[in-house]
């Protein structure tokens, strides 16, 4: 036997009635606090500096990284 219960409510509703709270309010305060915080921090950040902090090696150890790819596919031991 089967029993089937189709229940149409919106979310509010259906929060109201099992008792769980409200948390609407809290979420969009904390959404507000990390986006300012986002922002300040993209703000104080220049584009050399998050590069670098990316990247701490900079384009040399980039290069230096594709080298080693290259002389391992190849087949080049460096030996020799």
């Amino acid at each position: 036997m089967k029993i089937k219960i189709d229940v149409d409510c919106t979310p509010e509703e259906a929060r109201t009635f099992l008792g769980l709270p409200d948390v609407q309010p809290i979420q969009k305060a904390m959404m507000a606090e990390m986006e300012g915080r986002m922002k300040s921090a993209m703000s104080s950040m220049d584009p050399e500096t998050m590069m670098k902090m990316w990247m701490p090696g900079g384009f040399e150890g980039v290069e230096q990284l594709q080298k080693a790819f290259w002389k391992s596919f190849s087949g080049d031991s460096g030996k020799g």
